[in-house]
């Protein structure tokens, strides 16, 4: 806008007049703007860019969809691609680009039947779980993960940190899922790749006494264990990358940590409406989460 100039150039003792004359502009319109010279529109814009960038700084993993969900949840109403105008017009971008694409090998033949055949979907608590492992150097060495979610609300239901990737590793993930489960997961489906690890026989002894039942992938088919590749791909992003560890437990507690507060009770999934795994939970399956 040149009323601004005609403002400074009016101070400095040239004319109103003269100055939009030149300037083409309206005196009209320039003594309204001296009156109001924002417009509510603006100011209501202005505040809610306060609150897009409070959520940015604070997670600044999210993108505009996830800090959408921050101002509504705060009171603003408003749609995602106007939070998506403002984040670009102020280059409030996610710290992470989007992922390349997976280039595996042909795929083999699975050590059990494949019970899910990429339909990762459940229409309730404790039908079918997904699993895999991760690791991560550390100054110390590397520390493995595995992680057990729940395909009916996204939620990590059992994890286990270790300095060595051993069967007892998939154990310890397991029995903590059973356990937060309230130890009733007959029939359940545990669906993982196919490792060495969940094929070794602690693995299979600990399906056995908990009655579930266990489901594989193909070698090389990243895309037949999806559901929990993606939520390694936020993992990583989110924790893993984001620095340089220097023990492994500082590590063990910056995963802990995203996991319980961040992905659990503040990332909100369009899978789910818009609500975090332990909302869902709550309001779809209160028994479960009180359980849990």
């Amino acid at each position: 806008m040149m009323f601004p100039l005609v403002r400074e150039l009016a101070v400095d003792g040239v004319p109103v007049t003269v100055t939009c004359r030149v300037l083409k502009l309206c005196r009209q319109q320039y003594y309204r703007w001296l009156d109001q010279p924002f417009s509510d529109a603006e100011l209501d814009e202005a505040w809610l860019a306060n609150a897009i960038f409070d959520a940015h700084r604070d997670d600044p993993e999210f993108g505009y969809r996830f800090l959408a969900d921050e101002v509504r949840h705060a009171g603003f109403e408003v749609s995602d691609r106007v939070v998506w105008r403002i984040c670009r017009d102020n280059r409030w971008w996610s710290v992470f680009g989007k992922p390349k694409r997976y280039k595996g090998a042909k795929p083999g033949v699975p050590a059990h039947d494949d019970l899910v055949r990429r339909n990762f979907t459940a229409t309730a608590a404790n039908q079918v779980w997904v699993t895999d492992l991760t690791e991560h150097w550390t100054l110390e060495g590397k520390v493995y993960l595995c992680a057990i979610k729940d395909l009916y609300s996204n939620r990590i239901v059992g994890w286990a940190l270790d300095s060595r990737m051993k069967a007892r590793l998939v154990v310890a993930a397991i029995e903590m899922a059973v356990a937060r489960r309230g130890g009733d997961v007959t029939g359940c489906i545990l669906h993982s790749d196919r490792g060495s690890q969940f094929r070794a026989r602690k693995v299979q002894r600990a399906l056995t006494r908990h009655r579930m039942v266990g489901s594989m992938g193909q070698v090389g088919a990243a895309g037949d264990n999806a559901a929990m590749e993606s939520f390694f791909a936020l993992l990583q992003k989110n924790v893993l990358d984001r620095q340089r560890w220097n023990t492994r437990n500082d590590l063990r507690i910056a995963i802990v940590t995203w996991i319980e507060r961040t992905y659990h009770q503040r990332r909100r999934q369009a899978v789910l409406g818009r609500l975090t795994p332990i909302e869902y939970e709550a309001i779809m399956t209160p028994q479960t989460a009180t359980a849990a």
